[in-house]
């Protein structure tokens, strides 16, 4: 037993540790040599407690218990990122990096639901480590983070370095751990980023031990100390020095290729070992950081998409019911404030009385509820192993909440037919002015509702009629004469909308966007599409029965005529704007993909071009797309249109055809 030999197995096994664990190799040692050497560095350890090193892997196991957490302070200060939570947001930040950097490439790396760590080196051996805390001053952690078996304790070089990363806990290691508690009748624990935070706060090293946690490495936060240029070599970097950096970590050259990325991986999130919320994206070029520099809170070079949220539990305290535009009266949750996404959510849909009555749905219940990116959050089941006996049963309303008018049922839905019920025409306005429709700035819906309470607005026509009551408004709070001049002039312009924006803004039931574009291009002008027939608007392209007979009892009814002719009076442009296209284009009925940057035109103008002449167009490349037009830097949507034989047009192909 010497000194010498006890050097030697302590460098085997971190040699044999650092192959496993972050090299994700196998091993030089079988599992039994590894269990031998390790039983005989204890033995050493405890005979000549003196040549105990500070990287032996036998403070894996932990032992230290303390009375709290001192503080540390970060050099360098811990800063988060910003979150952004749809495909909208992406590219704005991909547009916003673009006006400072030419052709910007990213690297996409997984976003572990986990707890973040620094890491702090001197001659390379671990000193310190540290929590985020409030980005500034966070808590020694050191004790525990040296049980975790990916973390180094010694570096393959003798450097000073600081890098950070986020300690997580394996679903396999939860699942077992809560087999454990479960046999000891202990509290399961609730999900691995919760277990993961709370065993890494342990005063209790030991405890901490016993959890096998586990840690990735992605940020050095001072690169150029070191000569490094990109983000993807510091990653490189510290990974040569022993660190372990996520596999999946990857450079992307071009927005479309971080969308692919995107979509990759939240297909195989189910599949992988441990939980992610989302992709972190990172601008390469680390002048670049220098570049677009930070907001108080937040690098501008990077952003964290966040995937849409998994179920988030909470209770139910209340149904009530709400009138929509068309008179459906929809059963609504109140609920606990619950964050789902960034949003603090209160309220979530319940569909209709079907849907209560199928998931047995109860006031007092505790509930699953989703919110997919922007849409209305949802409940989406039951947790039934949490119910008791007095929780009160789902009952569907037979009155309009807002008239008290008896309801007429129709399918599966509850309609209040009083034409004149309040609720009905607020939210009719509210939808006439949103974005999608008229594009009013100015008249938000708790502004609509003033105005109609207080008799200003009461009808689509009165909205271009409300300068009449300039003298009036501006008595209330908040109405200066500025913001009453942007009112008006978002009023005026909204006058020369194309058609297509008027027939979704009146309401006609089951006209959308996109069906009110299709009768907007056919039709040409309001007279004409009033005098269509049955027949006509049945054999459309998707249009169809359903829509057809909705247009023809909506122009029969002689108050929508009125109203019609009156928005006409006022000056509202009864006429499709968009660019004119013969009955047949090649573009008819095909399905484009654009990929790369085009010089001559934007996406949204190709978008627009594309629908103009017939055509459809998608984000993704599949078996039914018809052609991909290719820009500059492509990326994956054109390689894929290359191995299912699709047709491939450059900028110049496309100005061909949109011209012939």
């Amino acid at each position: 037993m010497t000194q010498e030999r006890y050097n030697q197995l302590v460098d085997l096994l971190i040699k044999a540790n650092y192959e496993y664990h972050v090299m994700d190799n196998a091993t030089t040692l079988t599992d039994q040599e590894y269990d031998n050497y390790i039983r005989e560095v204890y033995e050493i350890e405890d005979a000549h407690p003196e040549w105990k090193r500070e990287d032996s892997p036998t403070t894996f196991v932990g032992g230290e218990v303390l009375d709290k957490f001192d503080k540390i302070t970060h050099k360098i200060p811990m800063m988060s990122l910003q979150d952004v939570f749809n495909e909208d947001e992406i590219y704005n930040f991909d547009k916003q990096i673009k006006k400072e950097i030419s052709n910007p490439k990213y690297v996409a790396e997984l976003k572990i639901d986990g707890l973040s760590v620094s890491l702090r080196y001197e001659q390379g051996v671990l000193v310190s480590a540290a929590t985020r805390g409030n980005g500034v001053e966070g808590e020694n952690i050191t004790n525990n983070v040296k049980t975790i078996k990916e973390v180094p304790r010694k570096l393959s070089e003798p450097i000073d370095i600081e890098v950070r990363g986020e300690i997580y806990m394996s679903k396999k290691t939860l699942e077992d751990l809560n087999k454990k508690r479960s046999a000891n009748g202990e509290p399961l624990l609730k999900n691995c980023r919760n277990a993961a935070a709370g065993s890494i706060k342990q005063l209790d090293s030991k405890i901490a031990a016993e959890r096998n946690l586990e840690v990735w490495i992605y940020h050095l936060p001072n690169p150029e100390d070191y000569g490094i240029k990109t983000h993807h070599e510091a990653l490189e970097f510290m990974k040569n020095l022993g660190f372990r950096t996520n596999p999946n970590n990857r450079i992307v050259n071009n927005i479309d290729e971080l969308m692919d990325y995107i979509h990759e991986m939240g297909e195989k999130r189910p599949t992988l070992e441990y939980d992610i919320d989302g992709v972190v994206i990172k601008l390469d070029d680390l002048e670049g950081h220098k570049i677009m520099g930070n907001t108080i809170r937040y690098p501008k070079w990077a952003v964290a998409y966040k995937f849409p949220a998994e179920e988030v539990q909470t209770k139910l305290k209340d149904i009530i019911f709400t009138v929509g535009r068309t008179g459906q009266v929809t059963p609504n949750a109140v609920l606990e404030p619950v964050m789902v996404m960034g949003s603090l959510i209160s309220r979530a849909t319940l569909h209709n009385e079907d849907y209560c009555i199928q998931k047995d749905i109860r006031i007092g219940d505790t509930v699953k509820i989703k919110k997919a990116g922007d849409v209305i959050p949802r409940v989406e089941s039951v947790v039934m192993e949490m119910r008791t006996p007095n929780e009160v049963p789902f009952k569907m309303t037979d009155k309009c909440p807002i008239c008290g008018e008896k309801l007429t049922k129709k399918d599966a839905a509850y309609y209040c037919t009083n034409d004149k019920c309040p609720k009905q025409d607020i939210e009719k306005l509210i939808h006439f002015v949103a974005r999608e429709t008229m594009n009013i700035t100015g008249l938000g819906d708790a502004i609509i509702e003033d105005f109609y309470n207080l008799g200003y607005i009461k009808s689509f026509p009165d909205i271009y009629r409300i300068s009449d009551f300039t003298e009036q408004i501006k008595l209330l709070e908040g109405y200066g004469e500025k913001s009453l001049t942007n009112l008006f002039n978002s009023i005026e312009e909204s006058k020369s909308n194309s058609l297509e924006k008027l027939l979704f803004a009146i309401g006609i039931r089951y006209v959308g966007a996109k069906t009110a574009k299709i009768l907007a291009r056919k039709y040409k002008n309001i007279d004409n599409l009033i005098n269509a027939t049955y027949e006509e608007l049945r054999d459309i392209k998707d249009v169809g029965d359903v829509i057809a007979t909705s247009v023809v009892e909506y122009f029969k009814d002689e108050d929508n005529i009125k109203t019609i002719n009156e928005l006409k009076n006022l000056g509202l442009n009864m006429d499709y704007l968009g660019e004119e296209t013969t009955e047949e284009t090649y573009f008819t009925d095909k399905t484009f993909v654009l990929t790369g940057g085009l010089n001559e035109f934007t996406r949204d103008e190709a978008k627009r071009i594309i629908e103009n002449l017939g055509g459809n167009v998608s984000g993704s490349v599949s078996k039914k797309t018809n052609v991909v037009i290719a820009g500059v830097d492509p990326g994956s949507k054109y390689t894929k249109a290359v191995e299912l034989g699709i047709e491939i047009w450059d900028e110049e192909k496309f100005k061909e055809m949109i011209n012939v």
